[in-house]
């Protein structure tokens, strides 16, 4: 059932989505440089302490943060765009028409 909006609704239903989106690229924004930031101290910090730069690079105590923090960014990436974005109406169109052929081919 759609809802009919006045021009003023749909302003504000605008202006709460485009926040919802600058919140989310600034928390990605952050994500990135925090985590590089901290991934290069690790690493140079397993270097001076007589590792290897391929040792250090590729330990994964290095990067933790960024798969903790990284499930925190997905859910906000659901939260923002939605289940939608996995799930929209074209996929569901080709899964119907797919689905379709099947039983054709089956008969």
């Amino acid at each position: 059932m759609e809802r009919e909006y006045t021009q003023e609704q749909k302003y504000i239903l605008a202006r709460k989505r485009i926040e919802k989106l600058s919140k989310f690229y600034k928390h990605l924004a952050v994500y990135l440089i925090v985590n590089t930031f901290l991934s290069a101290l690790f690493i140079f910090g397993d270097m001076n302490d007589g590792d290897t730069f391929s040792q250090a690079f590729y330990n994964y105590n290095n990067y933790k943060i960024w798969f903790y923090w990284g499930i925190g960014i997905a859910f906000q990436v659901l939260n923002t765009f939605g289940i939608s974005l996995l799930f929209n109406k074209e996929w569901e169109q080709r899964k119907v028409q797919q689905y379709l052929d099947e039983q054709n081919n089956n008969f």
